[in-house]
């Protein structure tokens, strides 16, 4: 079984900045993907950013410019760099883990996170 624990949430004023991060614990021995999504009260929750293992990176839209992603594989963590935080960007950030193996061979598995809420207001 594998874990994925955030931690960093939190209130900010607009303009402010925060650091999310996600550290996945368990049987792993590799993780494709790791990315973070978030949900606004009354909206469907929406990719924020991903990065591969290789370190290819996306993001939405609404972030590019704003916000970094990265990660560190030996440690299974990936981290979201949030600046110039808006008041739109309030929501509960979720982390992800996609296509994640624990024994080589096997089948990669998908996990979420429990979320940790951003608050983004005066």
């Amino acid at each position: 079984q594998v874990q994925l624990a955030e931690s960093g949430g939190g209130l900010v004023q607009p303009g402010g900045s925060l650091r999310l991060s996600c550290a996945a614990s368990g049987s792993i021995f590799s993780i494709n993907v790791m990315g973070w999504y978030r949900q606004a009260p009354g909206k469907e929750r929406e990719l924020v950013a991903s990065i591969t293992s290789d370190g290819s990176t996306m993001f939405a839209d609404s972030v590019k410019g704003r916000f970094t992603i990265s990660r560190v594989n030996a440690k299974n963590t990936v981290y979201l760099q949030m600046d110039s935080l808006k008041p739109e960007d309030t929501a509960v950030y979720y982390c992800n883990a996609r296509g994640v193996v624990s024994n080589p061979g096997h089948h990669g598995m998908d996990y979420w996170g429990k979320g940790t809420l951003v608050t983004v207001s005066l």
